[in-house]
C-alpha cells in the first residue's frame, strides 16, 4: 500500500541535461535524455546515452560547435530597431514601396495632361512638374524654410505638454475608478469638439495667437493619448497583477513594473496617433489666426490663385507629419523590446 496515495512523483533534473522519467508506483526509476525538438539529442531514442559533449551543449545552451546560440533578444534597443528598419526597407519591399508611389505620380501626371473631368475635375490641378518647379523655387529662399521651422517649434511645444499631461491623466483614469468618474465626462464631452471651433475661444482665452496656436496643438494631441493609455491600463491582465500582490508587492510596485510595461504599446500607438492628430489641429490654427507656419503659407496660396504652392504645401505637410510620428515609433520602440521576447 501507498503511503501518499494521492502525491504524483515528479521527474527528477540531473545537471548534465538529462532528465528522469517518473515512474509508476513500484517502478523505478528510469533514465532518458532530454530531447528538444530541435537541437543537441533531437535524433535520441529512448535509453540511447548523450555525449559528454552533447550533453554539455543541451545544459548550457551551445549550438555545438563551441558558440552560443543566437537569441532575438540579444540585439541591442537601437539594434533593434535598426533590424525592423532594414527588414521593412528590404530590397523587395522598398521596390514595391517606390513603385506604388511612381504609380501615383503617373497617374497624377496623366489627369493633369487630359485635363480629366469625370465628376473629379483635374482641369485646374497643376501638374507634378509645374509643382516640382515650385518647390525648387521655394526651397532657393529663405521664408520656406522659417514656415517650416515655426510650425515644428509649435509641434514640438504643444505635443510635448500632451503627452505629458495626458499619459498622467490616462494613468490615472486607467487605474482609479474615482478619477475615471471625475475626468471622463470632460474628455468625452470636450473630445468630439474640432479644432476650428476651438478658435475663436482660444483667442480670447490666451494673450498671443501663438499661445493660442500652441494651445490648439496641445488639445489635438491630448485626446488620443489620454485613451490610449487609459485603455492599455485598463487591459493590464489581472492575473498579472494578482501574482504580483501574492509576492508581496506593493501597490506602486505593481504599478511600475506590471501596469505601466503592460500598458506600455498602447501608449505608443497613443503618442503616434496623437502626433498625426496635433498636426491637423496645429495646421487648422495657423489658417485661421497664425502668420507663419506651414498652414499658413498653404492658406496664403491658395489666397493668391497660386495653385502649384498650394501642392507644395500640401505635400510639405503630409512629409512633416509622416516624419515626425516615424521619429515617435523609434522612440518608443527601445521600450518595447519585450514584446520581440514573447512573439
Amino acid at each position: 500500500m501507498d503511503r501518499n496515495p494521492g502525491v504524483v512523483p515528479l521527474p527528477r533534473i540531473e545537471p548534465d541535461g538529462r532528465h528522469s522519467k517518473a515512474p509508476d508506483r513500484g517502478e523505478p526509476y528510469r533514465d532518458e535524455p532530454h530531447r528538444d525538438e530541435d537541437g543537441p539529442g533531437a535524433d535520441l531514442q529512448s535509453g540511447d546515452t548523450l555525449e559528454p559533449s552533447t550533453a554539455q551543449d543541451v545544459a548550457t545552451g551551445l549550438d555545438g560547435e563551441g558558440g552560443p546560440k543566437p537569441e532575438p533578444d540579444d540585439v541591442g534597443a537601437s539594434g533593434g530597431y535598426l533590424a525592423a528598419l532594414v527588414n521593412a526597407m528590404a530590397p523587395g519591399r522598398l521596390a514595391v514601396r517606390l513603385a506604388a508611389l511612381a504609380l501615383g505620380v503617373v497617374a497624377w501626371h496623366w489627369a493633369t495632361e487630359v485635363n480629366l473631368n469625370a465628376y473629379i475635375n483635374f482641369e485646374n490641378v497643376p501638374g507634378p512638374l509645374a509643382v516640382w518647379d515650385a518647390f525648387t523655387a521655394q526651397i532657393a529662399g529663405s521664408e520656406f524654410y522659417i514656415h517650416i521651422l515655426v510650425s515644428m517649434q509649435r509641434i514640438m511645444i504643444g505635443y510635448s505638454l500632451a503627452t505629458v499631461v495626458g499619459i498622467i491623466l490616462g494613468l490615472a483614469t486607467g487605474r482609479s475608478r474615482f478619477a475615471n468618474d471625475l475626468l471622463m465626462p470632460y474628455v468625452e464631452i470636450l473630445r468630439p469638439i474640432p479644432a476650428v471651433a476651438w478658435i475663436p475661444l482660444a483667442i480670447l482665452m490666451w494673450p498671443t495667437e501663438e499661445a493660442s496656436i500652441i494651445f490648439i496643438t496641445f488639445l489635438g494631441a491630448l485626446f488620443p493619448i489620454i485613451l490610449n493609455t487609459m485603455h492599455g491600463v485598463e487591459q493590464t491582465p489581472e492575473v498579472l497583477v494578482r501574482a504580483a500582490r501574492s509576492l508581496g508587492a506593493r501597490r506602486m510596485q505593481i504599478f511600475r513594473h506590471v501596469v505601466l510595461p503592460a500598458a506600455l504599446p498602447s501608449i505608443a500607438t497613443g503618442l503616434a496617433v496623437g502626433m498625426g492628430v496635433s498636426w491637423f489641429s496645429l495646421l487648422a490654427g495657423e489658417i485661421i489666426s497664425g502668420q507663419y507656419g506651414i498652414g499658413y503659407f498653404t492658406w496664403n496660396a491658395y489666397s493668391l490663385i497660386n495653385y502649384e504652392d498650394i501642392v507644395v504645401g500640401m505635400l510639405c505637410i503630409g512629409l512633416l507629419g509622416t516624419g515626425s510620428t516615424y521619429a515617435v515609433r523609434a522612440a518608443t520602440r527601445p521600450l518595447l523590446r519585450w514584446q520581440e521576447r514573447t512573439r
